[in-house]
């Protein structure tokens, strides 16, 4: 008998894994392939536009992503360094063999947890209440809880021109049974598609024709804990070279061939519109003359160079037409021939904000199974799932993240809102509070929870709450220090350069000025800050109003989302609303006034029906 049963090893099961059982459950992760634990498929790298803020996010919340990039990292830098703080964000390249080995590690040594090789083919049911697992040899295992981590392995096919084959990214066995189950179960069941390049052979590429691409001068980490690990004179190049007029022509001559363009005719998955193949690029992009690709190392303890941007599903003899007509790799040797993967996922509004489904008491699901991609987005969808399947075990309320406090809050509210159509990519347009949602904040926003819930130990979180008492104290003194317009400080404003002073202005306000930076400060005051607290009082200092007015905005959400919806309201005795407002609120069964809003095809005169007859019939007062 075990508390939690996690379902697959990808990177939402180790996170999955480790809470629940650093909450002290005992759980047990079963997965098809001990070696495939914290895989990485596809792209070798962790972070990146909005991915790499999530990433944070899951360290500051206690889970172990962050750190394991931290421990494999060939490269990293800040992305969008030159523009606003609401767009930057870490992405590094993580080493395929380090990276899983060294998660490995970890669930290893986590007391209370335990890892299982078998094939999970069905689940077992009582009652409308989850009761543990079946495995493929008839076996069952018993448990309170279990979270579905399947990644792209339901019924998987392997699309490569006009073949079709029935395994997994790397040959495994596929589940083949379980989506049929869940179907059986209650589950909207549908088909998603996915792709990755080709891999190719170092010494077969001539990098003279390409340009190189270092990591970052300055050191950075994912982890708010950890020290890095490298040494940035080591880090490893990527290199970027583009497509040619004769790579366009190939493709676009051969569309057909590609299993997505005519080579399979029973392909229902729907591909991912934010990571396209290269033939859905030339087809959507017709009239740009190049797109641009990326040669990324994937370890250091093998040669082959993942190229990305260039996933496909066309024939391997095409493939090479297409390789070979790129810079630098006219004679390259590949390795391993680019794919695509066919694969069932569930509908992710069958969730509640919890990530449990509303179909089965105590089952939840985390990853691609909810039509999501990346390691990222299934990393902290795993980590919530493993910490609200403890809390509730614990007889504690779910911890539900707002849309103004974090990235994993706008991906799961936008999950279980919207639901998907292709799969879901996190993007920092998808925030529309993206400047409180920062890198150098995730710690401010969510450490607190994090300890709450048991994943911040306190020796760590000590260390966290004097580093915001620090923040706190420097703002005060900056506050509290004046500089007047006397010769000798004008002289030295000049010398920045910047406008003179007239009257008394403070450190703090001095700070606002667009061409001041903190180092400024220091010929007036002499105070030991470290560069983290420097970063962070700048960037709200200089960004005061706009924080301020995006603050205001994200209260009225709240206030909305604090207006709660009674779990037995029937919308069907609520007179005058439109029939396709009245379908989706019976589909999704929104939880607050504001979850009701964010609903696709709810209008306003909708909510203000539900908001009369809410005061009527449950006394609820509107404000």
């Amino acid at each position: 008998m075990y508390e939690v049963i996690v379902v697959g090893g990808g990177h939402a099961g180790c996170e999955a894994s480790l809470a629940s059982a650093r909450k002290g459950h005992k759980t047990l992760l079963i997965t098809g392939n001990i070696k495939n634990i914290a895989d990485m498929p596809c792209n070798p790298s962790i972070g990146g536009s909005a991915k790499g803020i999530v990433v944070r996010e899951i360290d500051a919340l206690g889970g172990e992503m962050g750190k394991n990039a931290d421990k494999s990292l060939l490269q990293i830098k800040m992305l969008n360094s030159a523009k606003g703080p609401a767009v930057q964000a870490l992405r590094a390249q993580a080493d395929k063999i380090t990276y899983p080995k060294e998660m490995l590690k970890t669930l290893e040594n986590t007391p209370n947890l335990e890892i299982k090789e078998a094939m999970v083919e069905d689940l077992i049911v009582k009652n409308g209440r989850i009761g543990g697992v079946c495995l493929a040899d008839g076996k069952k295992i018993t448990s309170k809880a279990v979270i579905l981590t399947t990644g792209t392995y339901l019924k998987a096919d392997i699309l490569v021109g006009d073949t079709r084959t029935r395994q997994g990214p790397h040959g495994e066995k596929p589940s083949n049974f379980l989506s049929d189950k869940l179907r059986e179960y209650g589950f909207n069941v549908i088909r998603l598609k996915t792709g990755t390049p080709q891999r190719i052979d170092r010494s077969s590429i001539d990098f003279s024709k390409t340009k190189v691409e270092e990591g970052d001068k300055t050191y950075h980490t994912f982890s708010f804990d950890m020290e890095p690990q490298y040494k940035i004179e080591e880090q490893v190049p990527c290199h970027l070279i583009y497509t040619t007029d004769e790579t366009k022509k190939i493709i676009l001559d051969n569309l057909n061939k590609s299993s997505m363009y005519g080579g399979l005719s029973d392909i229902k998955g729907v591909g991912p519109r934010y990571c396209p193949s290269i033939e859905d690029k030339m087809v959507r992009f017709k009239d740009k003359e190049k797109h641009q690709l990326f040669l990324e190392p994937e370890s250091l303890y093998y040669d082959d160079i993942y190229v990305q941007g260039f996933s496909t599903s066309m024939p391997k003899d095409i493939q090479e037409k297409m390789v070979h007509s790129l810079p630098g790799l006219e004679h390259a040797k590949i390795l391993k021939y680019a794919y695509a993967i066919e694969y069932d996922a569930i509908d992710a509004k069958q969730l509640k904000q919890s990530l449990e489904t509303k179909v089965i008491e105590n089952l939840y699901t985390a990853g691609q199974i909810n039509g999501t991609s990346g390691y990222e987005e299934a990393a902290c969808q795993g980590l919530m799932a493993g910490i609200n399947a403890s809390l509730k075990l614990e007889g504690k309320e779910p911890l539900i993240l707002k849309r103004n406090e974090a990235y994993i809050g706008v991906l799961i509210d936008d999950l279980v809102t919207k639901g998907i159509i292709d799969p879901y990519r996190l993007l920092t347009s998808r925030a529309e509070y993206r400047l409180l949602l920062r890198h150098d904040n995730a710690d401010l926003r969510l450490t607190d929870y994090g300890y709450e819930v048991g994943l911040i130990d306190e020796e760590r979180y000590q260390k966290f709450k004097h580093r915001r008492e620090k923040i706190k104290e420097v703002e005060t003194l900056l506050k509290e220090n004046k500089i007047t317009p006397t010769k000798e400080t004008n002289e030295y404003l000049e010398s920045i350069p910047t406008t003179p002073l007239k009257d008394g202005l403070t450190l703090y306000d001095f700070l606002k000025r667009p061409e001041i930076n903190f180092d400024h400060l220091m010929h007036f005051i002499e105070i030991d800050v470290p560069n983290d607290i420097k970063e962070q009082i700048t960037i709200t200092d200089k960004y005061a109003g706009y924080i301020e007015k995006a603050n205001k905005e994200a209260q009225k959400m709240v206030d909305l989302d604090n207006k709660k919806i009674p779990d037995d309201i029937d919308y069907d005795k609520i007179h005058n609303l439109a029939s396709e407002a009245k379908q989706k609120l019976k589909q999704i069964r929104p939880t607050s006034i504001g979850q009701a809003i964010r609903i696709s095809g709810v209008n306003p005169a909708d909510i203000s029906l539900i908001m009369v007859y809410l005061k009527k019939e449950y006394f609820y007062e509107s404000k």
